[in-house]
């Protein structure tokens, strides 16, 4: 099975309006999906039922036993978090400020703090025109966004190997952190879509050393490139000699948010269309 990513290296690049782009420009069935789990929305671009729905634990919080705790308040001098705060005579803790490091219940005397499996976040599977899907939601506050990720590309590709689906496209974070990092080992090709602007080429630059580094192949796609033509052409020279594939250029449209927003994808607009038909067939001479 082959793995595509598609990634930006900063946000509103048009990472995921293109990835549900290229889901229907595969024609046949892949597996989808969205690791951008901080601020999922491919399942916009995508409709369909969601037949899954489990939680995602990830840490622990403390509970205190009311029964036992005489609210001496050691708990709460430990605390680098301010977690668990004395109120009323009575420990009581904050989930949002509980990094679960347990420091309460080293220091406390009435053995009455104990932990609990926190629940992050919430993955779903859906079933979408293109294929099965996996997308997921962090919680509020929450970290570990990294290993949320990693389970949806697990359940992914299970689901593909499960269905005999031999393509999974996933949409990747923004940025180059944790989460990124989750999203892009392994795979068989990212695809880095990038803006004719100071911040896309410095940003473009930083995921391209990321890609480097893990010994991964890429590829870059400029979006509303007709904006800065000159900075189009000096990205792709970059690109060029950072050994990486330019696979298309796609131009400015002010149709496309307006699309976006009738919860279709840039394919139904016809300058677009072709465009990104184009990089498509590049994605898939790349992947061989």
């Amino acid at each position: 099975m082959k793995e595509i990513v598609v990634v930006s290296g900063k946000g509103g690049t048009g990472k995921t309006s293109f990835t549900a782009a290229f889901a229907h420009l595969a024609k046949s069935p892949i597996a989808l999906g969205d690791c951008d789990v901080d601020a999922a929305n491919l399942a916009l671009l995508m409709p369909g039922k969601d037949f899954v729905e489990e939680p995602f634990l990830a840490g622990q919080r403390a509970r205190v036993d009311e029964n036992k705790c005489t609210g001496c308040g050691k708990c709460e001098s430990a605390c680098r978090y301010e977690a668990i705060p004395v109120i009323d005579d009575l420990a009581r803790v904050n989930d949002l400020l509980c990094e679960g490091c347990r420091a309460c219940s080293v220091v406390c005397p009435e053995d009455c703090i104990t932990f609990v499996n926190n629940r992050a976040g919430t993955l779903f599977h859906r079933e979408t025109s293109a294929g099965p899907m996996v997308h997921g939601a962090l919680g509020i506050a929450q970290d570990n966004s990294g290993k949320l990720v990693a389970k949806v590309r697990a359940d992914t590709k299970f689901i593909a190997m499960e269905r005999n689906i031999d393509l999974a496209i996933f949409d990747g974070p923004p940025g180059i952190g944790c989460p990124v990092h989750a999203a892009i080992g392994g795979v068989d090709l990212v695809v880095a879509v990038t803006e004719p602007s100071s911040s896309g080429a410095h940003d473009l630059k930083r995921m391209l050393d990321l890609c480097d580094h893990f010994n991964l192949r890429s590829a870059v796609v400029v979006n509303k490139y007709d904006l800065s033509v000159a900075v189009t052409e000096e990205i792709e020279e970059m690109v060029k000699k950072r050994g990486a594939h330019s696979v298309g250029r796609v131009p400015f449209d002010e149709e496309v948010p307006r699309a976006l927003a009738r919860r279709e994808t840039p394919l139904v607009i016809p300058e677009i269309k072709t465009a990104l038909e184009k990089t498509w067939r590049d994605i898939v001479r790349l992947l061989g």
